[in-house]
């Protein structure tokens, strides 16, 4: 399937992979300074949205028809792997925190940051949908989708440092991250078969502005 790419999209995939990295190398250097397991987590997923925006750009720069279909599932089986990756990891850093009755530590550096992520990334990826649906990229949809799911734990963890700050509720960012391991799933296993629904987002995104 040749696909014909917006710059918006270049640019939007860049902006996504400049940030996580950004993100990453911060979080965990913020993490390892007050020993919080959370923002190191949260560092290292960062990393797993790299490798999916990665795919995406990898998928883009195939112009040819039939090499272009091959690489779009591939790029879709790819994210839905770091989908799958990225939900073991939640659960696994979770249950270690519940186990361990270690939260979120309080860190200043890590409240601004997952405060600067929750400015940013919801944002780029509502716009990345955008783009996806009236381009017709399911790649682009997909790792568009695991930004959301970023921005969903950066409230977690804002929530959790903030929480844990102010009434010590150390449990409240690992219980709550575990809402979104179903969600995580299941687009990992519609990844991995080479699929992505997004049609009916993409009805009402088409409509924007």
């Amino acid at each position: 399937m040749a696909v014909n790419v917006p710059r918006v999209a270049w640019v939007l995939l860049s902006a996504t992979i400049l940030w996580n990295v950004g993100e990453g190398i911060v979080a965990i250097i913020a993490g390892a300074s007050v020993g919080s397991l959370a923002l190191i987590a949260f560092g290292a997923d960062s990393y797993l949205e790299v490798a999916a925006a990665s795919a995406v750009v990898w998928r883009l720069a195939m112009s040819d028809a039939e090499r272009g279909e091959r690489a779009e599932r591939q790029a879709l089986r790819l994210i839905g792997w770091t989908f799958l990756a990225l939900s073991a990891a939640i659960v696994f850093q979770s249950l270690s925190a519940l186990a361990s009755r270690d939260g979120a530590e309080e860190s200043l550096l890590g409240i601004s940051l997952a405060s600067a992520s929750l400015s940013v990334m919801p944002g780029l990826a509502l716009w990345k949908l955008r783009v996806a649906a009236r381009s017709n990229i399911p790649a682009l949809a997909a790792e568009a989708k695991e930004t959301l799911a970023c921005s969903y734990l950066s409230i977690t963890l804002l929530a959790g440092l903030i929480a844990n700050a102010v009434a010590g509720w150390w449990w409240l960012d690992p219980l709550t991250a575990l809402l979104l391991v179903p969600w995580l799933v299941r687009e990992g296993l519609e990844g991995v078969r080479g699929e992505v629904c997004f049609e009916g987002l993409s009805r009402v995104l088409k409509k924007w502005p």
